[in-house]
């Protein structure tokens, strides 16, 4: 992968471990911006056209990324809360109805669940703790249950979930199924038809190498006109671009979620990020991710004092590997891992560590040697 490193010129101190969180972008997709920035200088929108077919470009990226049917089914938005609440607050609820959720999400994909309480929606929290999560989550679901709402890969304890178990589980219970995929999404492949969802949205700026500010909902076709819109204006219209027409429509396609004017610089950007990860391949991405993955959980396991809280069972866990040193605060593993130029996080019981496929070997191991210090302390 040697080839792809010198996409990532780093500062030569620094270690690199927050992808779940933020992730550094390529030189390429630097490159897009800055080669954006400079023609708006001298030419302002004069190539307006051109952007557009880069975004075009992006939506069948993304299509490819997710195994969508159609690039139809791809809507470009602001993050994953949006494309969320466009799905809660799209939906006909009625008073009774349930949604099931886990007890690890991360807020994005509980509040905008409870914020429906007011309709008389219920939300069940389920425990992943057992040994079969995707069981428990399944059995959750009784007669009033419309949807479940899953993260992938659940952000603190890195725990990856059978999607397509959990997707035919839902089909057969007649329970919409929703994914949110920002965890997985440029960690592992992901297929939207294998795992029979009828949603799914995940941000640019973590796997996927972009920036903040934009994401893609995937919506299933048949589904689109059930969700009332909430927002409206002249992008998301069927005869987009006939400003004299008083008659409209929404489109048919995704563009339906896509209100205004687009977010045509963060399009520049992950699009280049995007070409990077096609380029490899996303199972090599996946492949690369779970060898330093396992590089981590190896080192870690042979210092005295750690504890994982993530699964060794590599199908149950994708870039995310969470620890922490028995007998030390996770606050203070955490501020002196920052202090030596580990870039990392604390969330739920850990520290959390986020690898990508261009990690180098030198900075996991770098990274463990701190580790191993602070455990002697």
């Amino acid at each position: 992968m040697s080839m792809f490193h010198d996409e990532f010129t780093q500062a030569p101190t620094l270690k690199y471990l927050n992808h779940a969180a933020v992730a550094p972008w390529p030189k390429r997709a630097a490159v897009a911006v800055a080669r954006f920035a400079q023609e708006n200088v001298l030419l302002g929108a004069r190539d307006y056209p051109d952007w557009m077919v880069v975004e075009q470009r992006l939506r069948e990226r993304l299509m490819r990324l997710l195994n969508a049917p159609s690039t139809d089914d791809i809507a470009l938005v602001k993050n994953t809360s949006e494309a969320l609440s466009f799905v809660a607050f799209g939906l006909d609820w009625k008073s009774g109805d349930q949604i099931v959720i886990s007890d690890e999400e991360f807020p994005s994909n509980r509040i905008v669940w409870e914020a429906l309480a007011p309709q008389g929606v219920e939300v069940v929290q389920v425990s992943l703790k057992g040994d079969d999560p995707e069981a428990a989550l399944l059995a959750a679901c009784g007669p009033r249950t419309r949807l479940m709402s899953i993260s992938a890969v659940q952000f603190a304890t890195g725990l990856r979930l059978n999607l397509e178990v959990l997707g035919q589980g839902c089909k057969q219970r007649n329970v919409l199924f929703c994914i949110d995929a920002i965890q997985q999404l440029g960690a592992l492949p992901l297929d939207v038809q294998a795992t029979q969802c009828d949603f799914a949205m995940a941000d640019g700026h973590k796997w996927l190498l972009g920036p903040e500010g934009l994401g893609v909902f995937y919506c299933r076709a048949e589904l689109r006109p059930q969700l009332k819109l909430s927002e409206f204006g002249w992008h998301m219209l069927e005869h987009m671009g006939d400003y004299n027409r008083t008659g409209w429509e929404p489109a048919v396609s995704a563009r339906r979620f896509e209100c205004g004017s687009p977010n045509v610089l963060g399009s520049m950007a992950l699009e280049a990020s995007l070409s990077l990860l096609e380029e490899v391949g996303m199972v090599q991405v996946g492949k690369l991710i779970g060898e330093r993955v396992l590089q981590l959980e190896e080192g870690l396991k042979a210092i005295p004092g750690a504890r994982l809280h993530t699964s060794s069972n590599p199908e149950r866990r994708a870039g995310i590997l969470s620890f922490s040193l028995d007998g030390v605060e996770n606050s203070s593993v955490f501020q002196q891992l920052m202090r030596e130029q580990v870039v990392c996080i604390t969330r739920g019981p850990g520290v959390r560590f986020s690898p990508h496929f261009y990690t180098e070997e030198r900075v996991i191991e770098e990274t463990l040697a701190i580790v191993r210090r602070l455990a002697v302390l």
